[in-house]
Formats: C-alpha cells, structure tokens, sequence
C-alpha cells in the first residue's frame, strides 16, 4: 500500500522517459521524477522515498525529506496567503495548504505557525491545521515517568509553556524549572517527569534523578543566572567574598553546585565566569 505524507521503501520497476517507476507489494506504482533519481540507482533496487501529491493531484515520490509529516506537528513559514487559504513552505515544491477552517487567526505570508499534518479522508490530501488540541491524545497515554521525549515549544502560560510530546500528546513544561533559553517553535528533548490522572503530563529539561535541582545551592545559581541573561561573571577561581555577596553561600558550596550543573551539561564554567547552556 502507498503511504501519502510518510516515507515509503519501495523498488525499482521501470525506467521511462520520465524517471523511475517504483512499486509496492500491493502492484501499486508511483513515479519518482528524474531530479530525485539518486546516482547509481538501478532497477530491481529499493529506495526510501516520501509521497505527496503533486500540482496536477497526482502521487509522486520524491528524495527529499519534508520539514513536516503525517500526523507530526513543526513550526513552518507562510509562503503564499490566498482566497481559499494559506500555502506553507514545508520543504517540497508543492507548499502545504492551511484552509481557513483550519487557521486560529488568519494567516499572512512571512507569518511563523505552529501546523499539524493530517490526511484529510474525504479528499485523500495532505491538509496543515493550527487547530493543534483537536489532534492531541488525551487518552491511553503510552509515556512513563523518566522516558526521553521529543519535544515542539508551542504557546506561553502563567504556568510555563506548553509542548507537542512525541507528536501525540500535549504536555507542560513548569517555567520555574526551565533553565535554559526557550522559545515558541523550538524542537528540543525533554523527560517526562509526570503523567496525570487528569491525562496532564508533566515534562521536564533535565533528568530526573541524577541532579535534584531542588538542593537549594544549585537552584539559586540556575535562578540567578537565569535573571542575568545566562551569565553569571563567577567562576570556581572568583574570590570568596564575591561569591558570599552575590549569592550568599560559601566558595565550597558554590564549587560543589557548580560542578553538579555542569556535569549535567546544564552550564558551561570559563575563565571569566559560568554560563547557561
């Protein structure tokens, strides 16, 4: 079967004038054009290649791996803004389309959106949404407590911010415990520290267990650091007294917090001080 917005391991039937025919186990065929035929390819061989539909609606097969695939959420730029809706550039020479149903705001071109893709069933293509909640998973959650996640920056809160988990799931990141520099869009790794009852999850920056960033010595150097831009002109060689003045704990507690930050690659310590990562 031809997976349109995934890739797809298909082989080699046929050379035309046009490129290579490819086909599946199912004797479904699909072209993938001269410009995307790798060197060397021969037929009989498979190849890993992604489905679209072209301009004419017509599945074709292309090299070139997308910004954005089924059932995946990515931050992408609004190339064309038109009557029916907005194109947005995801990589491919057909831009995706975002019809207005699918628009929180109306979108203009130059404009940065968070989209969903998704299958639409009743016209067999490939449709953006920024509807984004509609396409989360509420239920069932397959996540456990300490699991390395993959992580898209969504929108801001009182609480923290929001983030795409696994392109499945919607969970929060507590803003008093992001400690380093974040922004909407951002495609970062997390941890999961917490799945609710509720269907909440909680998701951590850092790992859990091997530094408590609760010990209070590392806590104040991550928070200070934090309202100073990510610099802090301090260092393991800074004089005791400087220490004792800006952060109000000894030269050897400073020392021991600083080198468990940096062992867990949370800041970096130079010459001239120590700085976020």
């Amino acid at each position: 079967m031809l997976k349109v917005g995934q890739q797809n391991i298909l082989k080699v039937l046929r050379g035309t004038s046009v490129g290579f025919y490819l086909g599946d186990d199912e004797n479904n065929d699909v072209l993938l054009p001269h410009k995307y035929i790798p060197e060397g390819l021969n037929v009989g061989e498979e190849i890993d290649v992604f489905l679209y539909r072209d301009s004419e609606d017509r599945i074709i097969a292309t090299t070139i791996e997308p910004l954005i695939k089924l059932n995946q959420f990515a931050c992408l730029q609004v190339s064309a803004a038109t009557g029916i809706g907005a194109f947005l550039n995801w990589g491919l020479e057909k831009d995706l389309f975002v019809p207005f149903r699918e628009q929180n705001q109306k979108l203009r071109e130059g404009d940065y959106t968070v989209v969903y893709l998704y299958l639409d069933e009743d016209t067999d293509r490939l449709v953006g949404s920024c509807r984004l909640n509609r396409h989360f998973e509420f239920e069932d959650i397959e996540l456990k407590e300490g699991e390395e996640v993959d992580l898209l920056i969504l929108d801001k809160t009182d609480l923290g911010f929001n983030v795409a988990v696994n392109h499945k799931y919607r969970g929060l990141i507590y803003e008093n415990e992001i400690f380093q520099r974040i922004a909407w869009g951002d495609s970062i790794k997390g941890f999961v520290k917490a799945v609710r009852e509720d269907g909440k999850i909680d998701i951590s920056l850092q790992k859990q267990g091997y530094l408590n960033i609760n010990e209070p010595n590392a806590r104040k150097i991550l928070e200070t650091l934090q309202a100073n831009g990510g610099e802090l002109a301090l260092s393991d060689k800074s004089d005791s007294s400087e220490i004792q003045g800006a952060l109000e704990m000894s030269k050897k507690a400073f020392k021991r917090a600083i080198g468990s930050l940096y062992k867990q690659k949370l800041i970096t310590i130079e010459p001239e001080g120590i700085k976020l990562i």
